[in-house]
């Protein structure tokens, strides 16, 4: 069955790094766009990075110079390297993959990530 799990989050100082890893597993990895959002209390889910198959990368205006996605086809991961963490990036961190013309979407889990000293 399809499965997105998410791993890597937990409490970190401002100022610190945070990586990120989902496993995918259950669909054909490469027909996907993959990307992390995050869910803060009381908050709406937002976008903060996406990466095509090929490995084009888009950010959030948040998440540009201090966040790098990447994805790795041959071991069906999407991991987020989080560097320069504030305290308003504390958030519940869920990936996504979105199939590339077929109305197919899916979630983990997430997790949780909180920057506090």
């Amino acid at each position: 069955q399809v499965q997105l799990v998410e791993s890597g989050g937990g409490l970190v100082p401002p100022g610190g790094s945070l990586v990120l890893t989902c496993a995918a597993s259950g669909f054909t990895f490469g027909a996907y766009v993959t990307a992390w959002y995050r869910q803060a209390p009381g908050q709406q889910r937002e976008l903060v990075a996406t990466i095509s198959s090929g490995g084009t990368a888009n950010y959030a205006d948040s998440a540009k110079g201090r966040f790098t996605i990447s994805r790795d086809n041959a071991k069906n991961t999407v991991t987020l390297q989080m560097d320069s963490l504030q305290p308003e990036d504390t958030a519940v961190y869920y990936c996504n993959a979105r199939h590339i013309w077929r109305p197919l979407n899916y979630w983990g889990q997430g997790t949780q990530v909180t920057v506090s000293s």
